[in-house]
């Protein structure tokens, strides 16, 4: 069976993801979407043709039928494009961070009243997943834990997805906040960070990054740090790749790549 993508975003991510689904046997690129789009057609990475691109998801989904969609947008964009593609019975893999909340819940409900399969996760690099998975097994055993995540200067929010999902599940695991020590006189206004279960989130964002996080246990006479890095968008792909495949199996929305390897 050839899975047919469609690929939302036209940035350096949507075009890693368009190599990525170029290069598999059982994927076929079949247009990127883009609302910022002024380009009629974008060539495939290898140089083997092109692929239909616009700015409108209900156009191109009529004119090539997509089976997968693969979204790595904005907050903005994303709900429009999800609209469409679950109007049209297409399912989602979705990368964008920064999402509500409320439009979470919906895009849950969604699915299960249509019966189609979305995968919704803040990382797909397999090794930030298992960076998560080891947080939560250590949030069991230390009361104080902060995390750095670091990225790149053009990533649009604060904190990253991935540190926001990693302090829930620590949370979770532990069944109650972290202690959070109490800062009695900051020089400067926000040093400590941000603040979620206890737990205290910095956010670093410089050129040169790409995707880094390291979460930090204390406890007297010891500390544990558990990091992962993200060189290269490439990192990425195994993760997509893997959603893309799955999704075509499932009828409901999947959050967290955790679910499809096996550890949640």
């Amino acid at each position: 069976m050839t899975i047919k993508v469609m690929i939302s975003g036209s940035g350096k991510m949507g075009r890693e993801v368009l190599r990525a689904v170029a290069a598999e046997p059982d994927l076929q690129p079949v247009a990127v979407v883009d609302f910022l789009s002024t380009e009629d057609r974008i060539g495939l990475p290898d140089g083997a043709g092109d692929v239909p691109c616009g700015a409108s998801p209900a156009a191109l989904i009529a004119r090539t039928h997509p089976d997968v969609i693969v979204d790595f947008t904005n907050a903005d964009w994303t709900p429009k494009l999800a609209t469409d593609a679950l109007g049209a019975g297409v399912r989602l893999v979705i990368g964008t961070t920064g999402l509500s909340d409320a439009f979470v819940t919906e895009l849950g409900k969604e699915c299960s009243k249509h019966g189609i399969g979305a995968v919704l996760s803040a990382n797909f690099a397999l090794g930030a997943v298992l960076m998560q998975h080891m947080a939560a097994i250590a949030a069991r055993f230390y009361g104080h834990a902060e995390i750095i995540e670091m990225h790149h200067d053009g990533k649009a929010d604060a904190p990253s997805g991935t540190s926001l999902a990693t302090a829930r599940g620590m949370a979770e695991a532990r069944e109650g906040p972290f202690t959070r020590p109490p800062t009695h006189k900051q020089t400067l206004p926000g040093t400590r960070g941000g603040e979620t279960s206890g737990i205290t989130i910095h956010s670093v964002r410089l050129p040169g990054l790409v995707a880094h996080q390291q979460v930090m246990f204390g406890a007297p006479g010891e500390t544990l740090t558990i990091r992962h890095d993200s060189m290269g968008r490439e990192s990425f792909m195994p993760g997509v790749l893997l959603a893309v495949r799955e999704v075509i199996h499932r009828k409901e929305l999947i959050i967290g790549l955790d679910r499809l390897i096996g550890l949640a």
